[in-house]
Protein backbone atom coordinates (compact mmCIF):
# COMPACT_ATOMS: atom_id res chain seq x y z
CA UNK A 1 0.00 0.00 0.00
CA UNK A 2 1.24 3.55 -0.70
CA UNK A 3 1.61 6.48 1.24
CA UNK A 4 -1.26 8.25 -0.73
CA UNK A 5 -3.39 5.04 0.04
CA UNK A 6 -2.50 4.70 3.73
CA UNK A 7 -3.61 8.14 3.79
CA UNK A 8 -6.59 8.34 1.71
CA UNK A 9 -8.09 4.95 4.25
CA UNK A 10 -7.19 7.46 6.93
CA UNK A 11 -9.39 9.87 5.89
CA UNK A 12 -11.73 7.56 5.24
CA UNK A 13 -12.03 5.87 8.59
CA UNK A 14 -12.09 9.37 9.77
CA UNK A 15 -14.93 10.81 8.32
CA UNK A 16 -16.72 7.47 9.58
CA UNK A 17 -15.41 8.21 13.19
CA UNK A 18 -16.83 12.02 13.02
CA UNK A 19 -20.06 10.88 11.52
CA UNK A 20 -20.22 8.02 14.37
CA UNK A 21 -19.65 11.70 17.27
CA UNK A 22 -21.39 13.60 15.72
CA UNK A 23 -24.89 11.28 15.66
CA UNK A 24 -23.91 10.78 19.31
CA UNK A 25 -24.38 14.48 19.83
CA UNK A 26 -27.40 14.82 18.28
CA UNK A 27 -29.08 11.71 19.56
CA UNK A 28 -27.32 11.31 23.03
CA UNK A 29 -24.80 8.71 22.98
CA UNK A 30 -24.68 5.59 20.90
CA UNK A 31 -25.63 2.13 20.40
CA UNK A 32 -23.37 -0.87 22.06
CA UNK A 33 -23.13 -1.73 18.07
CA UNK A 34 -21.95 1.98 17.41
CA UNK A 35 -19.78 1.99 20.26
CA UNK A 36 -18.29 -1.21 18.70
CA UNK A 37 -17.77 -0.01 15.72
CA UNK A 38 -16.07 2.82 17.26
CA UNK A 39 -13.32 1.72 19.45
CA UNK A 40 -12.38 -0.56 15.52
CA UNK A 41 -11.93 2.54 13.92
CA UNK A 42 -9.89 4.27 16.34
CA UNK A 43 -7.65 0.61 16.68
CA UNK A 44 -7.69 0.95 12.63
CA UNK A 45 -6.62 4.60 13.01
CA UNK A 46 -3.93 3.49 15.07
CA UNK A 47 -2.51 0.32 13.04
CA UNK A 48 -2.68 2.78 9.70
CA UNK A 49 -0.83 5.81 11.35
CA UNK A 50 1.90 3.03 12.57
CA UNK A 51 2.01 1.77 9.17
CA UNK A 52 2.69 5.16 7.88
CA UNK A 53 5.15 5.61 10.37
CA UNK A 54 6.90 3.04 9.46
CA UNK A 55 6.76 3.80 5.77
CA UNK A 56 8.69 6.73 6.61
CA UNK A 57 11.16 5.56 8.69
CA UNK A 58 12.05 2.85 6.38
CA UNK A 59 12.11 5.31 3.36
CA UNK A 60 14.72 7.36 5.75
CA UNK A 61 16.79 4.65 6.58
CA UNK A 62 16.71 3.52 2.93
CA UNK A 63 14.87 0.46 3.20
CA UNK A 64 12.07 -0.61 1.17
CA UNK A 65 8.68 1.26 2.22
CA UNK A 66 6.72 -1.29 1.33
CA UNK A 67 8.21 -4.36 3.43
CA UNK A 68 6.48 -2.11 6.15
CA UNK A 69 3.52 -4.24 7.43
CA UNK A 70 0.41 -3.43 9.39
CA UNK A 71 0.75 -4.58 12.98
CA UNK A 72 -1.59 -6.34 15.33
CA UNK A 73 -3.93 -4.44 17.48
CA UNK A 74 -1.97 -5.54 20.55
CA UNK A 75 0.99 -3.94 19.35
CA UNK A 76 -0.09 -0.85 18.69
CA UNK A 77 -2.78 -0.26 21.41
CA UNK A 78 0.23 -0.49 24.16
CA UNK A 79 2.49 2.02 22.68
CA UNK A 80 3.92 4.53 25.65
CA UNK A 81 3.50 7.92 24.24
Amino acid sequence: MEDAQVLHRINQIAEEEEHLWSRADEEGGLSNDEQARLGELQVNLDQLYDLLAQRRARRSAGLNPDEATVRPAEIVEHYQQ
